[in-house]
């Protein structure tokens, strides 16, 4: 769970400091987010030229139906691409605030040289809550509740799931399932059409 995307822009291929996690080289600077869609998708995806499919990391934990955007993707994908795509964080093998650093570091290892998109869900304004962002750059997990955790990713993808507010945790408590499931499902065709 982090806050809506910061907009200021950082130096070429880091945002608040930090490097992309994969290591891929990112030819421009962040971008401020922008609506999802499968052409914008495939569109980042080629001007960093990966050679293979991406892998997709969704964070999140199923223990709290607010940060569940990431799991419940993350099962949808699994499924869906069966195995063309390399998916980590799912309802029955979550990635979360205490596995993050050990599961990036099994990716760079895993996986070398790929692209990774990570996907999260964000508290944001009122007004935004079911959309979906995307963006260059890594994202901050853990940020819309104040935890420091690694920044994940080359490519960011956010829903906002809930307003930002003094008790974000409250907030997360009373988010409807369908709006998750209906981003998730929107997230997920878009991938599957960019990278399949």
């Amino acid at each position: 769970m982090r806050a809506l995307f910061q907009t200021n822009r950082k130096p070429a291929g880091t945002i608040a400091g930090f490097p992309p996690r994969s290591g891929i080289p990112i030819p421009f600077p962040p971008e401020e987010p922008v609506p999802l869609s499968t052409d914008r998708l495939r569109k980042l995806l080629g001007q960093m030229d990966p050679g293979s499919a991406p892998v997709i990391l969704c964070i999140g934990t199923d223990r709290l139906i607010g940060d569940c955007l990431g799991p419940f993707l993350g099962t949808l994908l699994e499924k869906a691409a069966d195995g063309r795509i390399p998916v980590y964080g799912t309802l029955s093998g979550t990635v979360h605030a205490l596995n993050l650093s050990e599961i990036s570091e099994h990716i760079k290892k895993k996986h070398p040289n790929r692209v990774v998109i990570a996907v999260d869900a964000s508290l944001g304004a009122p007004e935004h809550i079911g959309s979906v962002f995307v963006r260059s750059g890594s994202l901050r997990p853990g940020a819309g509740v104040r935890k420091e955790l690694p920044a994940a990713g080359d490519i960011a993808i956010t829903g906002i799931v809930g307003s930002c507010s003094a008790q974000p945790y409250l907030n997360l408590q009373t988010v409807r399932l369908s709006t998750i499931a209906a981003m998730a499902d929107h997230i997920c065709a878009c991938i599957l059409g960019a990278c399949l």
